[in-house]
Parts: structure tokens; sequence; C-alpha cells
């Protein structure tokens, strides 16, 4: 019977093989299970018929039932159109098209009863509908019908052959009709019961046709439940899996090194938050089993201080560590820092990117294979083939949602043993995304800035009020303080309006002259020579602006910089403007993020940059990120590892769901941790099969 819903979408009455390319192409639909799992995105009302005489040209979408009278060719050339007279016993209106204008007529005869779907509009006085949708009264009665007309996604190519939602509903009911058998349970029985779920076949049936509202709502929370479900279980039977069998290597100690930097060189004292989570981190990296946390904190937070002080503990067990990140700009940031900070207490701190040189490369080569705890600092030159640890410990992840899984896997494989793994980000992810991005993972979070630093003022100015912001830059100047000028691109775009990088540096040399000013400029088109001199330039306070594009989003730590002026701040996601914003507010004085855009905006940019103005607060940030974009859209998703493609669930919308979905499946995995109890078979077959093509990343966060 599995192998039934695993047949080619091919084989469907009213389908074949162009179609099933298209649909797979298009909508990933190839089987009939892909088609069953293709949920609409909303329902329409189709319960009332209006009467021609009722309609107003303000109403909604209307249905009504009547005949095609006659057909009309009217105007020439583009502006071709077809109208047809339709007709009920109250009156007539005008049914216009300006596609399909020659199958139209052959397709619904006229003199026939038709029912047609859509808006009304007023034209020359007169009441019409345009490109209706169509159907043969007569074939409304053949299929299977609902009070709520499903409305699927499509795309235009789809919908240029002529595969409409209309044709996805009508295939989906020819599936149905086929089928001689209902759907097999996915759910245990015992399950279903305690829970009070619908069965599986009359959700998939009432998701796609509908008899009542209350009954759709019980069909979706049924089918949203198990999706929800199914990932939850997956992520803690891993978690669970990695907690009893996977060893880790055990730091028994904290020795001199982590003291010596501890009580001599610790720079500051650390937050009540940075304190919990070090604990956090210690009692995983002497439990025997291997570490894999996820360290969330704002931007300054001060992340990098208790992944030094992981590392230190690793040192003084014997171990090796290293730190991977994203850019060479954030590596030299963590490498500056790091040598700060453990200068004279007896650690060696190497740095391995892309622009390292051979003599060093064979150094740190040579370093890495002897017995001496290390730390190592690098980008993706980590995980070359070259680059041999000989007792690698503890590796640090930042900034880990630029990292492809495999390229994460690599780094891990050059250990005998998994090490422990710490990853960290700066971008909050919101409770329901990590309960499911990262829901095999432990969490740590730090929730409070260090004491001194005064949130950053957010403020909003439309392009007319240039020269007051630049009045402010050069008062800010004048006061010794530095500032970042950034824009979305580097060179002009045909096709994007907004400003560039180039003409932006024109217009401020001009404004900012030197050599009254000096402007440095830092984007990823520079080799990594370039990239340092301007950031030297601009670190040592000889520039006053650095001009940049979004490659300064992680990594550029001047603590003398106090202004981040954003243009175009429209075009940027609401986790970018908070990253870049983060760049200023490292020091004692107060800071300012100054978003700039054209007077006109959409109403989703206005939001984006209406919340930034409003809070500081990262998780209020992303939670409202990911209600405007939604999970797919969020950066670094696709390469999280986790497997699951949502088809009915909304992690923005769904965040009660999917904890209770955590708890379930967590009771469940309480009483059978391997799913090897006879009445949970039905649990662990489905796991298998939706996970079956799925590599395990567990022990890789």
């Amino acid at each position: 019977m599995q192998n039934f819903f695993d047949t080619e979408i091919k084989f469907l009455q009213g389908v074949g093989p162009k179609r099933a390319e298209l649909l797979a192409e298009e909508a990933g639909i190839r089987c009939y299970r892909d088609l069953l799992y293709y949920f609409p995105y909303r329902y329409e009302d189709r319960t009332k018929f209006y009467k021609i005489n009722e309609l107003e040209p303000e109403m909604p979408n209307v249905q009504l039932q009547g005949r095609i009278v006659a057909y009309h060719s009217e105007g020439r050339g583009p502006g071709k159109r077809l109208s047809a007279d339709f007709e009920d016993e109250t009156g007539r209106i005008r049914l216009t098209w300006f596609r399909g204008i020659k199958w139209i007529p052959d397709t619904y005869p006229a003199g026939r009863e038709y029912i047609i779907f859509g808006k009304p509009g007023l034209f020359s006085g007169k009441i019409n509908i345009i490109h209706p949708e169509i159907e043969s009264a007569e074939k409304r009665e053949e299929r299977i019908v609902s009070a709520f007309q499903a409305q699927y996604s499509t795309t235009e190519k789809l919908k240029n052959h002529f595969i409409t939602s209309k044709f996805i509903s009508r295939i989906t009911g020819n599936l149905f009709k086929m089928m001689n058998f209902k759907v097999p349970e996915t759910l245990p029985a015992w399950l279903i019961q305690k829970y009070h779920l619908m069965s599986l076949h009359d959700a998939l049936f009432e998701a796609h046709f509908p008899s009542r509202h209350d009954v759709l709502e019980k069909a979706r929370y049924r089918l949203k439940f198990e999706e929800l479900f199914y990932i939850q279980l997956n992520l803690l039977r891993y978690k669970s899996h990695r907690d009893t069998h996977v060893k880790g290597f055990v730091f028994s100690r904290v020795g001199d090194l982590f003291n010596r930097f501890y009580y001599n060189k610790l720079p500051f004292e650390l937050t009540n938050a940075q304190k919990r989570v070090i604990k956090e981190i210690r009692k995983d990296l002497g439990s025997g089993r291997q570490m894999n946390r996820l360290l969330q904190g704002d931007v300054g937070s001060g992340k990098t201080m208790v992944a030094l002080m992981a590392m230190l503990i690793a040192a003084d067990n014997g171990f090796q560590s290293c730190i991977m990140t994203p850019t060479e700009i954030l590596a030299y940031q963590h490498f500056r820092s790091v040598t700060a900070f453990t200068e004279g207490i007896g650690i060696e701190v190497l740095l391995l990117t892309g622009s390292t040189k051979s003599t060093e490369r064979k150094r740190i080569a040579e370093t890495l294979e002897g017995e001496k705890p290390v730390i190592l600092i690098g980008t993706h030159a980590l995980i070359e083939e070259s680059v041999r640890f000989s007792r690698l410990g503890l590796a640090v992840i930042d900034e880990q949602h630029r990292f492809g899984v495999a390229q994460r896997a690599k780094l891990w494989e050059k250990s005998a043993q998994p090490p422990h793994v710490l990853v960290m980000t700066a971008t909050p992810i919101p409770r329901t995304l990590a309960m499911t991005l990262y829901g095999d993972l432990d969490v740590s979070v730090i929730d409070e800035m260090p004491p001194g630093r005064l949130p950053v003022k957010t403020m909003h100015f439309t392009d007319n009020e240039r020269n007051k912001v630049y009045g402010f830059i050069r008062k800010q100047i004048a006061e010794g303080r530095q500032v970042y000028i950034v824009y979305p691109l580097i060179e002009e775009s045909g096709k994007l309006d907004y400003r560039n990088l180039e003409e932006g540096l024109d217009i401020l040399t001009s404004v900012f002259p030197p050599p009254d000013y000096c402007i440095s400029v830092l984007h990823g088109k520079m080799t990594p020579a370039n990239k340092e001199v301007s950031m030297k330039l601009f670190r040592d306070r000889q520039a006053q602006i650095m001009v940049a594009t979004t490659v300064i989003e992680v990594g550029v730590d001047i603590p003398n910089a106090t202004v981040m002026l954003i243009e175009s701040a429209e075009r940027f996601g609401l986790s970018q403007l908070h990253q870049l914003r983060g760049r200023v507010g490292r020091g004692a004085g107060q800071s300012y993020c100054i978003l700039m855009s054209p007077a006109k905006i959409s109403k989703e940019a206005s939001v984006r940059i209406g919340t930034m103005v409003s809070t500081n607060n990262g998780f209020e940030i992303a939670e409202a990120d990911l209600t405007l974009r939604g999970p797919g859209d969020l950066e670094g998703t696709q390469q999280s590892g986790i497997a699951f493609d949502l088809k009915i669930s909304d992690l923005a919308r769904d965040g009660q769901l999917i904890e209770y979905a955590r708890r379930v499946a967590a009771s469940v995995l309480e009483k059978d941790p391997t799913l090897t109890d006879e009445k949970n078979s039905v649990l662990r077959n489905e796991l298998n099969r939706i996970f079956a093509r799925k590599y395990s990343w567990s022990n890789i966060s």
C-alpha cells in the first residue's frame, strides 16, 4: 500500500508525462504522496450563490450560476479581448478575458449552464468580471466539491501551461476517487486516542475538500501536530542517543592557564549571564559525553570571552581548540582580541586564513601535529586537507549560520573522537525556531550586556533630511568619534535603484572633503591586504568615516565608532539591520544608528524600520523577523542540516503547538527511548521513512 503513494504522478488521471515534469520542477509534486501533502494556502467560501441583480462593483469574489449567451471579440492588436454575455433570471453582465481568447469559446460553448467565480468591477458604467473562473454546471456534479474551495500555490510557469489551483484541486479529487482504501495511519492508535486526533485519511480529505470550518480546523490540527511531532521526536531521539552513546573527552581539571587568565588577565567583571553559561559549559566538558551547545547572545554580550575560557579549560587538560569563522575580518578580530587577552599566560594562539603564507602554514601544521595545546583561529581554511589536529578537543563555530553543515563535518573528521562543540550566534533565534532547527542541542543564552554600555539610539530619516544627518555626523566627528556608513551594493545595478557604495563615496567625499576628513573603504571585492589597510586606518583613528558594504556585519570592533548610518535601510532584513547596529555601542559613550530611506517605502519595510526604532532587544527583533519573513527565508535555515520541510505548519504562528508536540515526543521517548515497544512500531517505521535519506549530522550540531 505504501508503494501506491510512491507511484509517479504522471500515472494519475489528468496529468501525464509533460504535466508531471512541470509539477515536479515547479511544485515538488513527484508522486501521489506529494500531491496529498501539497496543502492549500487558503480557502474561499463557495457556499453562497449570488444573483446578478445583487452585484455591486466593490464586492469581493462572488459565485454565480447562469448561462453564457454569446461571445464577442473586441479591440485589435495587443488590446484585443474576448467578452461574453452571461445571464441568470435576474439580469445580464459582461465577462472579459485578455488571455486564452482562442480556446475559451471552444472549451465553454455558448448556450450552456456554467458556474463562474470572480470579482465584480465596473467598465463603461456596467458591471463586469475580468478573467472569471468558469466551470460547467454538469461537470461540477461529477467531481468532489466542498463548501470551502481550496486555493493552491502555483507559479507563472504552471499557469502558462494551465496548471492552475483548480487543476490541482481536480487531480487531488481524482486521487481520492481512485483510492478504494483509507490512507494508512502514520501515528499509533493509542496516541491518536489519547490526544483526540482525527484519523489521517479524514484529515487529508478535509484539508483538501473541507465540509465545515470547525472540521477543517480539526483536520489541520491533526496534520500540523503530526508534522511537528515527528520533527521533535527525531531531534530528541538523536539527542538522547548522543547523550548516552557518544563519548566526549573528559576535561576534569581547571588548571594554571584558566586561573592565570581569570585572576590576572580578565579585563572586566563577568556578567551573571556569562558566569551562568560558563558553569553550564564546564559541567558539559566534565560529563564524559560530547558537548553540543548553542550559545546565543546579542552583539557585544561577551560570547567570545565565554568561548575563550572554555578553550583554556581544554588547554589545561592537554587538548587543542579551534574557532572557525565565516570571514577573514572576523578571524583577524578574534585573533587580535584572544592574543591580547592571553598574552603572557603561556598559550599559543595561531591564525589560519586563505591569505596565510605557505611558510606560516607549514609552521602551523607542525605545531598542530605536536602535543602542545594551542588555540587555532581561522576561516574555511581550517577544513583544508592539509590541516590536521593531533588532539582537537573543542571546536567553536562563530556565526554558525554562515556555514553549510557539510563544511562543519569536515572539521570533525580531523579528530579521532568527536570534539566538544560550541556553536555561537549573535543572531538571536526565536524560541520556536530554536526548538525546531536546534532542538537536539543544549541552549545557553547570554541575556545580559556588560555594565556601562548605553543602549544604541536608533533613528529613522528620509532622504530629504540628509543635510540634517550630515550635520549630526560632523558634530560627532568634531567630538572625536568615528562613523560607519553602510551601503547595500558595491556597483550600480540596472535592476536596483538604491544608492550604491561607489556613488555614495563620491557624494561623501564632496560633503566631507580631504584633508579635513579621511574616509576608508571596505567591501567584499577588495583583497585581504587592502581590507587590512582600510581597517587599520579606521582602527588607528586616522580615518573618521568608514564606507562599507555589509562585509562589516560581523567582526569589526571599534569602540570609538559611535554612529552607524545605513543607507537604503528599507532594503535590509531585520536580522541584518540588527547585526549592523551591533557594530556601534561597544564603548562607554552614547551611540546612534541612523536608518536612511526614501520617503515612500513599502508597508513591510515600514514595519521593519519601526521595529528597529522601537527596540534593541535581539529576541524581540528575531520574533518580528520570523513573523514578517517566515522561517524559510531566515538567514541560514537552509544550511542548518536539520532534515525537515514544513508542509502545513508555520513556525511563526504555531509556537504553542511546537512546544506541545515536543512535550508529547519527550514523554514517548521517556517510556520507550529506542521505540522498540510493539505499540510504537508505527512511529519507528514512519521515522525511518521520513528521515531514511537524510544523513544524521547530530554530532556536529
